[in-house]
């Protein structure tokens, strides 16, 4: 059997979920009528037990990414410190908004304001002050709030894996809290949510998107018919589609789909700014945005307590919870495209630049809609949009120039989205299937594919979208406390880097980094080759790997406990140093590759056979190292081990009760047990 069909997937993740699944999808299947009533049932109890929680842990998620800004902590790299972003600041913008967010905006950007318009929880309806209060909900509902939801499980996911080299998965964001254990039943249980979130997560919007497709077609082509029957054929044909962008790859499928919605997006949005009311809407978004930012508080932790009624949970519970159960394929797509940014660049990027486009889309459209609606009398779009949401949208650019057009392109734009939301969500929960491996074969990717599309036409036509938002909302409250551990453990992480960086950057007894007892003419030669994988692989399997072991013989002499292993999967060797239950020193020379350097193709191109050159980089808990071994003598290798190890022991000497990760009460006070993959 090939590597490339090979299975990755982790049985003990891939079986209790594919229960869960098809139990799901029987049920539904054989009683529509019940199985909507049970969601129904569940969806009240859920809310009204737990809507404070939502909310307070919001809130929490908000104030925690704004600090960690702010903190010292924000220079810190996602990914060892001399890393590169791997993808540049228009692709990566665009890649954030094709998570999914793209098929709110078009979804909600006429429908919310509208609604919140003719039926406000607290003003007068169809008034200047319903109007107002109808954009200071939508701003809230789609600002800051969910953007941090994804930002802290996005930043934990890209510290842990890219950092510390813990499996792109969320169980690795529970290392600082339960150590080795996220290896265990406690780990797979964790990414066994994380794919029943985003499995709901993603059903909801893609039955919103699925909704407004049909609407958009039946709009252009009054003889295609808005039913389930037809939004379950659109789902098959579109995930189709996105089979093939899942089987072109991340950077082939994903990114250029992901610029082409933002380019149609973008001109979507400016066509209406210069053919609507532009000076009224830059007017209203200076002030809907002022007012956002001084009601932001109150509105946090309103519940709307003294209030009868059910409009938090259709809405602001609805929204924040749909955003948590599905923040693990969110979060992990944004991890994957974050590598090598640090964490402020990151949450700036995050935070601002989407909120700021979101804000002012939705000042575009939806105030665009509220002007027709308070200045030009176009009344009867409120009870359009009470009858059918999906139709806001069309509504709105039927009363425009060159509707037909640009109808047209609003239908593509949402297939767009919708593909790119089930592209990128499949490869999230294949990589999270497979225990956080990325390297899956396509049949693989291809499974998920089409198990997404099943679970969102089961939940269409058992409930339609109150099934899906009930999904979403449920699965939510497990994943609310993951992701609460997860941010404890991510602040008590940053604390003992910050203090071993100092710890370290005082210390002066030790000797020079690197021992370079070779030649300079070997040095000359070695700097000015490329290696190949070949000849790397066998530096790393014969010279590194007896070096390891000969130290192991000499540090068992001493009463540790050495392990040497050669990993096939990663080309990586391990010298693992271990002293009681706490104390754990890790070193790893790890095979890697880079492209060929422009200049030595253009020199010696007649020469070069290969596309990449590859070096044998050391790696420790918190990352990869600035230099490789390559070329190095076994004395220097031992010598470089020795090195690190005794900077290990130092950083141990000055910090005996710094590490957070398995913690313990003496008397009044709290002290913290040596040991943990950060402290290398």
């Amino acid at each position: 059997m090939s590597k490339l069909s090979r299975s990755t997937i982790l049985m003990p993740v891939f079986i209790p979920t594919a229960v869960v699944m098809v139990l799901l999808v029987i049920g539904a299947s054989v009683n529509p009528q019940l199985a909507s009533g049970l969601f129904a049932q569940v969806l009240g109890f859920t809310t009204e037990t737990f809507g404070w929680f939502y909310m307070l842990a919001t809130a929490l998620f908000l104030m925690f990414i704004v600090i960690l800004a702010f903190s010292p902590y924000g220079g810190i790299k996602l990914g060892p410190d001399h890393g590169t972003a791997q993808y540049n600041f228009i692709e990566w913008i665009s890649m954030l908004f094709s998570a999914g967010y793209g098929i709110a905006l078009l979804f909600y950007g006429v429908a919310e304001p509208v609604i919140h318009f003719a039926t406000p929880p607290l003003s007068e309806p169809q008034t200047i002050a319903a109007a107002k209060e109808a954009m200071q909900i939508a701003y809230f509902h789609w600002g800051f709030h969910i953007w941090a939801i994804n930002g802290v499980v996005a930043l934990t996911l890209a510290y842990f894996a890219f950092r510390h080299g813990l499996p792109l998965s969320m169980r690795s964001t529970l290392y600082p809290i339960i150590g080795e254990k996220i290896h265990g039943p406690i780990g797979h249980a964790v990414d066994v949510f994380a794919i029943l979130g985003t499995l709901f997560g993603l059903a909801t919007s893609l039955g919103i998107s699925v909704s407004q497709i049909n609407t958009g077609l039946n709009y252009l082509m009054p003889s295609i018919p808005v039913n389930t029957t037809v939004q379950v054929i659109a789902i098959t044909v579109i995930t189709g589609l996105a089979l093939i962008s899942v089987l072109a790859g991340m950077d082939k499928g994903v990114k250029r789909l992901s610029i082409l919605n933002m380019t149609l997006a973008t001109s979507l949005m400016l066509f209406v700014f210069i053919v609507g009311p532009s000076v009224f809407i830059l007017n209203a978004f200076m002030e809907n945005t002022g007012s956002y930012l001084g009601n932001i508080v109150e509105r946090t932790f309103s519940l709307q307590a003294y209030q009868q009624g059910d409009w938090i949970t259709s809405w602001t519970l609805f929204i924040f919870a749909w955003t948590i159960s599905w923040s693990p394929f969110v979060g992990i797509f944004i991890a994957k495209i974050s590598r090598g940014r640090t964490i402020r660049e990151f949450i700036a990027g995050i935070m601002l630049v989407p909120t700021i486009f979101t804000f002012f889309w939705f000042a575009v459209f939806g105030d665009t809609a509220l002007n027709m609606i308070m200045v030009q009398g176009y009344e009867s779009l409120i009870s359009e949009v009470q009858n059918n949401q999906a139709i806001a949208l069309f509504k709105l650019l039927e009363n425009l120039p060159f509707t037909q057009v640009v109808s047209g392109l609003a239908v593509v734009l949402i297939i767009t989205f919708f593909i790119t939301s089930s592209d990128s969500g499949s490869l999230v929960i294949d990589s999270l299937a497979a225990g956080g491996r990325s390297d899956t074969p396509a049949w693989q990717r291809t499974f998920w594919v089409v198990i997404l599309g099943v679970v969102a036409s089961v939940l269409l036509l058992a409930g339609g979208l109150q099934a899906l938002q009930t999904a979403a909302i449920v699965s939510a409250l497990p994943f609310t406390m993951i992701i609460l551990i997860a941010m404890f453990g991510m602040w008590r992480a940053l604390r003992i880097e910050g203090h071993r960086d100092e710890s370290l950057a005082n210390e002066n007894r030790l000797p020079p980094h690197l021992l370079k007892l070779e030649s300079w003419r070997n040095r000359i030669d070695y700097i000015t080759e490329q290696p190949s994988r070949e000849d790397v692989l066998g530096y790393i399997k014969g010279t590194v790997m007896s070096s390891m072991k000969e130290v192991a013989e000499k540090f068992k002499e001493t009463g540790w406990h050495p392990e040497v292993n050669y990993d096939d999967t990663n080309n990586r060797a391990v010298l693992e140093l271990q002293y009681g239950d706490d104390v754990e020193f890790w070193y790893e020379v790890r095979l890697t590759h880079q492209d060929i350097p422009v200049y030595y193709k253009d020199r010696v191109s007649s020469e070069i056979s290969q596309d990449h050159y590859y070096r044998a980089k050391v790696h420790l808990r918190r990352g990869g190292q600035v230099y490789d071994l390559y070329g190095y003598q076994s004395e220097s290798v031992i010598n470089d081990i020795i090195d690190q190890f005794e900077k290990y022991l130092y950083f141990l000497e000055e910090s005996p009760n710094s590490l957070p990760w398995r913690m313990q009460e003496h008397d009044d006070d709290i002290t913290l047990e040596q040991g943990s993959v950060f402290d290398k």
